[in-house]
């Protein structure tokens, strides 16, 4: 039983972000003791298959964000741009305006992507569902949003990796400033 007053809650959002600067093969058992302020027991306790329950633990802190930060918006009142900036607000905050990578990205990336195929398809097709519903409701065939909205993610990965790469967020700024216009335009 964990000896530290860190929940299973808060121990998930200290991994996410390790899994977040180190990928799955980066992340040790001893840096995500360390980042939790938990001890390898305590891990096993509130994780009892390692990394792997980790990593589950992690998906499922990023479906509740997607959950309320995607999809919740598109059943929000306002036009689809207005729901779609409060969305891109939210990407802008999770990134920390171009300075974090993202979660799926990193796990894409070596050994994770086989073993948690599922888990990524599923949050990415959450991503692209609602920029795909804004654009649907704004007028888009559906076809052409599709293709708008894996786009859209498209270039704001591109934008995050080219960002970490040059030590520089802009690139990720300006991106999200192109967003409504890639997605929504007539």
């Amino acid at each position: 039983m964990p000896t530290s007053s860190t929940s299973r809650g808060e121990a998930t959002a200290r991994i996410f972000t390790v899994f977040r600067d180190r990928g799955f093969e980066g992340a040790t058992l001893a840096e995500l003791a360390r980042a939790t302020g938990l001890g390898k027991s305590s891990l096993y306790h509130y994780f009892p298959n390692g990394k792997d329950d980790m990593v589950l633990a992690v998906f499922d802190l990023l479906d509740q964000w997607l959950e309320e930060n995607m999809v919740k918006p598109l059943q929000s009142p306002g036009t689809p741009a207005q729901r779609l900036r409060t969305i891109l607000r939210a990407l802008d905050e999770l990134y920390d305006g171009g300075r974090n990578a993202c979660v799926l990205g990193v796990l894409v990336v070596g050994g994770a992507r086989e073993r948690f195929q599922a888990r990524l398809k599923a949050s990415f097709k959450t991503w692209i569902g609602a920029m795909r519903d804004l654009a649907v409701e704004a007028g888009v065939a559906r076809r052409e949003a599709q293709h708008r909205a894996e786009n859209v993610v498209i270039r704001i990965q591109g934008a995050l990796i080219l960002a970490g790469g040059l030590g520089d967020p802009e690139p990720f700024r300006r991106e999200l400033r192109q967003v409504e216009q890639h997605l929504l335009a007539g």
